[in-house]
């Protein structure tokens, strides 16, 4: 007898109603997706629940893998069963035994075949009975138990586990339709990356270089942000736009204090036409309210006014140290912290406005007219294609 099996739960997801099928699809095609190095090992879905068949295979990477998947609520390793009550007993008693450390049991059955001829109560005595008989020095805790020992009894068969695994949680990538970061390489955008995954957004990333003030090390900084953000997803297009040029035309045209609100908004007109050529719907920033010139109230009003695409700032309402807190925990914020900066810190005004005026932003930008250079800008783009299961950048064009 052993674990064969890991037992997926859903969360939200089961919400669904006629569009769950849809979402567990998707999961179940990005399950897939990150085990495929794992030969022999299947996923299997029966009605609200979904399994990984081991087949040999040691579950703990596997299992280590399947927690940054979002769309999973929690995993446990799982005995498959007959249902016959002496089948079940018995994988019971192994799963308490397994756990050498614990003390104290209890035991849940869930009933989802009616078929099974005990009830879920009166099954739950039958199997607590047997286990006690079986073992010395533990007892029964109902409330604070030690381990608890999970038995559902399923129309095709039962599965029995005794650990829960904390999942990521939230939507399976793929299922929300398609956005383009802008991906600058500090903390707040791989943050938002990530947060867009989470509600089951696929992402492609742009970023805006401009050497030679900024470094190569700077342009593979950004790179190595996409390649962690990958680990919540699959491989990520990133479009890398030439933007020195541009720049300095905007610095050496522009009043000081309206640059950087002319900068970014010509930052998305070049992010929509890329989201157009590749037909992404819309954008997502790392903007976080009133944490800079150029993301207070009034200038997020004067750079929207470019674009008509949709603008997703999963970071709006959020603190600083509660974005260093999630960039930490999902292992980007060492990288967001080398020392190579990026053209937004580059180029700094000494006094950028916070309250810019659309009027005027629009007079700066028909009296310089970048249209010609930010057509250059977008026929230079460079794709790199990262992927999530191997060490290796692909370039495309």
């Amino acid at each position: 007898m052993q674990y064969d099996h890991i037992l997926i739960r859903y969360g939200e997801m089961a919400l669904k109603g006629k569009n769950m099928k849809a979402f567990v699809l998707r999961l179940q095609e990005n399950i897939q997706s990150k085990l495929q190095d794992y030969e022999n090992v299947k996923v299997k879905r029966t009605q609200g629940r979904m399994f990984i068949l081991l087949n040999g295979h040691d579950p703990e990477p596997i299992i280590a893998k399947c927690k940054y998947i979002f769309g999973i609520h929690s995993l446990s390793l799982a005995i498959k069963e007959e249902n016959e009550p002496e089948n079940i007993k018995a994988a019971a008693l192994y799963a308490l035994k397994k756990n050498t450390a614990a003390k104290t049991f209890k035991v849940t059955v869930k009933r989802i075949n009616k078929a099974f001829p005990i009830r879920s109560q009166e099954f739950n005595q039958v199997v607590g009975r047997h286990l006690l008989l079986n073992t010395s020095g533990i007892t029964v805790d109902v409330h604070r138990p030690d381990i608890e020992i999970k038995i559902e009894i399923r129309h095709e068969a039962t599965y029995i586990t005794s650990s829960v695994v904390q999942g990521a949680g939230g939507l399976p990538v793929g299922t929300s339709g398609k956005s383009l970061l802008l991906l600058s390489g500090g903390i707040d955008s791989p943050v938002a990356g990530y947060l867009a995954m989470k509600r089951g957004v696929q992402l492609e990333a742009i970023h805006f270089h401009s050497p030679p003030f900024t470094s190569e090390r700077a342009k593979q900084k950004v790179l190595d942000l996409a390649k962690q953000l990958t680990h919540f997803g699959k491989s990520m297009q990133v479009h890398l736009v030439p933007f020195t040029k541009l720049q300095q035309e905007i610095f050496r045209q522009v009043p000081d204090g309206y640059a950087m609100t002319i900068m970014r908004r010509v930052m998305m007109q070049i992010s929509e036409k890329i989201c157009q050529d590749q037909s992404i719907l819309s954008l997502t920033t790392g903007e976080n309210l009133g944490q800079v010139a150029s993301q207070t109230m009034e200038s997020m009003h004067v750079i929207n006014e470019v674009t008509n695409f949709p603008i997703l700032r999963p970071l709006v309402a959020m603190d600083k140290t509660e974005i260093i807190d999630i960039a930490k925990r999902i292992g980007t914020f060492e990288t967001s912290i080398l020392p190579y900066e990026d053209c937004c810190t580059v180029f700094v005004p000494k006094s950028p406005k916070t309250k810019p005026k659309r009027d005027k932003a629009n007079h700066f930008e028909a009296k310089a007219d970048f249209t010609k250079l930010m057509n250059e800008a977008i026929m230079e783009v460079e794709t790199i294609k990262i992927t999530s299961n191997e060490n290796a950048y692909v370039d495309l064009f």
